[in-house]
């Protein structure tokens, strides 16, 4: 199956409606990056007039699975993917539309390729920042995915 922000989203509403309902859409997709969009409204607020952290970070969890999700299809392989770890910093209330941005597809490559060679799984570290309208950040993340052949 292609990947693509079409194909994503459709899946997003049948395998993660809580992002789908909240308004998480994949809205570009290429070999190196990856661009979520979520706009701040009532399903996805907190009570301090702003968008709930958990909202942000699964948008932001989707710039960087939707990336590893594309490359591991492009292999060919049978490739298992985990989240591992993460981290979030908030520097500004989280309003309007927000646009999540992950570049680390040459970084997937080299992993999917590791993984491939030695048979062994691989971890890798892949960013993604939060910007509003304005192109003010208003967070970033780290996401530490697990990639390993199956069987």
């Amino acid at each position: 199956m292609e990947v693509t922000p079409r194909k994503m989203n459709w899946f997003f509403m049948f395998k993660m409606p809580s992002a789908f309902f909240t308004g998480v859409r994949l809205k570009e997709i290429n070999d190196t990056s990856s661009v979520v969009t979520v706009k701040y409204r009532w399903a996805n607020q907190n009570p301090f007039n702003s968008m709930y952290f958990a909202v942000q970070s699964m948008a932001a969890e989707l710039t960087t699975g939707a990336l590893v999700i594309k490359k591991i299809n492009e292999s060919g392989r049978k490739i298992s993917m985990l989240v591992t770890n993460h981290n979030g910093n908030f520097t500004k209330k989280a309003t309007g539309r927000i646009t999540f941005v992950c570049d680390n597809g040459q970084e997937i490559d080299a992993a999917i390729k590791r993984t491939i060679e030695t048979g062994e799984g691989q971890k890798i570290i892949l960013t993604s920042i939060g910007k509003n309208s304005d192109g003010v950040q208003v967070s970033a993340y780290e996401f530490e995915w697990s990639v390993r052949v199956k069987g």
